[in-house]
């Protein structure tokens, strides 16, 4: 079956690692329901967070550039902490639209709080980086501030939307120094996008925390950006899921991004060839092809 998609349509690109970026995915289609929208998971690089900078730095250019060639988009959103964090300086250099980033939402948990007591769970990574230290001095320097990370719980995320069920009992291992500490947090920073994949099994064991992320604020940050028209509910939207993995990588995927709206599962090419070997997955068979059209 093919999709008919208007030329003229420049979609938002959202990239990540890998499926954590859904998260802000689902907030931007909340927000603005009829953009169009290019989600690109680079699997074969996935996780970032243990490798060097400069790798990272490297991938997200590689595909970003890959991306716009391909795509011509309205604005990108680097839907990773690690890779923003980093890789910012380096991709708004090289590409031609807007580049948005995520970061820790410190200053809105700041505000919450009541008890001057917030959590900061992100990757381990994430909690060690200068960049985060700055963030909670400027932001929450007369809180208590409890870190932990975490790349367990990036797995499990990953795997929660493959169809896996989420171990209560290692949920409570990992929120342990939140939960039975001398101080309990009022709320709690979920610094990595694909944490707040599990925020309904959170929210199960933590009766009384409030779990904050940065995905609405994006979203609003999105909007602001594009032009004023923007799109209508005559504007067509068939979402697609790029990835630079391999086919059985995918296949689990599937029933989780129909679900969500995306209408296409396609390798990310680079060129005449592929980051990863050609896959021909879709989702309920339709087949997308955003047309490049770059202005004059």
């Amino acid at each position: 079956m093919k999709t008919a998609v208007n030329k003229r349509v420049k979609p938002i690109v959202i990239f990540d690692s890998g499926v954590g970026g859904l998260s802000i995915y689902q907030e931007i289609k909340q927000a603005l329901p009829y953009t169009p929208v290019v989600y690109c998971s680079d699997i074969h690089g996935f996780p970032y967070g243990p490798k060097p900078e400069q790798e990272v730095i490297e991938r997200t250019s590689l595909c970003l550039n890959a991306l716009a060639e391909q795509f011509d988009p309205s604005l990108a959103v680097i839907a990773c902490n690690t890779a923003s964090t980093i890789s910012l300086p380096r991709v708004r250099e090289e590409l031609y639209f807007p580049v948005v980033g995520v970061v820790p939402a410190i200053k809105t948990a700041s505000e919450y709080s009541e008890k001057r007591c917030i959590g900061l769970l992100a990757t381990p990574g994430t909690i060690a980086r200068s960049y985060t230290d700055q963030l909670i001095n400027d932001f929450a320097g007369d809180c208590h501030v409890i870190r932990v990370g975490s790349s367990e719980l990036v797995q499990m995320a990953e795997q929660y939307l493959r169809g896996d069920p989420v171990s209560e009992k290692e949920l409570h291992r990992i929120l342990a120094p939140f939960l039975e500490g001398e101080q309990v947090p009022d709320a709690i920073v979920l610094g990595c996008t694909h944490f707040p994949l599990l925020r309904g099994a959170l929210q199960q064991i933590s009766s009384g925390i409030h779990w904050i992320d940065s995905g609405s604020a994006i979203a609003r940050r999105v909007a602001s950006l594009l032009e004023p028209t923007g799109f209508d509910a005559d504007s067509v939207s068939n979402d697609l899921f790029m990835h630079t993995g391999q086919d059985e990588q995918v296949s689990a995927l599937i029933p989780a991004l129909k679900n969500m709206g995306f209408a296409g599962v396609r390798n990310l090419q680079i060129g005449a060839t592929t980051i990863a070997p050609h896959s021909r997955g879709e989702c309920g068979g339709m087949a997308i092809n955003y047309s490049r059209e770059r202005a004059s």
